[in-house]
């Protein structure tokens, strides 16, 4: 299994994952120029990816997506809610949309969305599950017991840690703003995402912290929280912190 996580924040997102000979790409919330030079990195041919999985319709998530699909005529998958909600929808070709619901095959892989939190159309993140498990859980006001179990089993996870509160609190945002972010519909804190891996009865072999903000939160910062947590607990993950300018790879 191959994962890269190309960009992580509200600037901007786009993973890549590999498995079993299957390339997915799960959002595509950067350039396109972007993501096939992030590509290229990794000796992977944009034109070769298999199918692209879409969280949301936040332009943080889709940015790219027009020109890629006028590229390479991807197939994407998402919710049909999100399909109605993209900004970009005209502008794709309507055969490359496949609407999901539950899960599904696509080339020996298993897919599983799982509903999120969000304020979006329908949100959800993605389990992938092949002869591994890598699942996505971003863009969450808060982990519900779904979204426990999703994440439950993952040998690779992506994890949103989006900001400190009390950071957030004594920011410059405006208060509608803070509020979003701090509902059960809006982003992730640092120790909300350490006692979701706390709480997983199956430890995963790497956590990826992402979608961190650039305002209200470091990646020391959330990397401290969280290990510190975890620490208190007795217990040591693999903890790597995604960027927003550059990409973050495991092989």
């Amino acid at each position: 299994m191959q994962v890269s996580v190309l960009a992580s924040g509200s600037k901007g997102n786009a993973v890549y994952v590999e498995m079993d000979g299957v390339r997915l790409l799960i959002d595509a919330g950067i350039s396109a120029t972007r993501i096939k030079k992030g590509l290229a990195a990794e000796g992977v041919d944009a034109a070769s990816l298999d199918g692209v999985l879409i969280t949301h319709e936040h332009r943080d998530h889709i940015a790219g997506l027009t020109t890629l699909s006028k590229w390479y005529h991807l197939p994407i998958f998402t919710r049909r809610a999100t399909i109605e909600h993209m900004s970009c929808r005209q502008a794709i070709p309507e055969e490359c949309f496949h609407a999901i619901e539950g899960a599904f095959r696509l080339d020996g892989l298993t897919i599983d969305p799982f509903n999120i939190s969000h304020d979006a159309a329908d949100p959800v993140g993605y389990r992938i599950m092949g002869s591994k498990r890598c699942t996505l859980a971003t863009d969450l006001g808060f982990v519900t017991a779904s979204v426990q179990e999703a994440i439950d089993g993952a040998d690779v996870l992506v994890l949103e840690a989006n900001h400190d509160p009390e950071t957030l609190k004594h920011g410059d945002y405006p208060w509608a703003l803070k509020r979003r972010i701090l509902s059960n519909r809006g982003h992730l804190a640092n120790a909300d995402a350490a006692w979701a891996l706390v709480r997983m009865k199956k430890r995963p072999q790497q956590v990826f912290l992402a979608h961190l903000s650039e305002k209200n939160n470091t990646p020391e910062l959330a990397e401290n929280t969280v290990e510190a947590i975890l620490k208190r607990q007795g217990i040591v993950l693999p903890i790597r912190m995604t960027a927003q300018d550059k990409a973050v790879h495991l092989h």
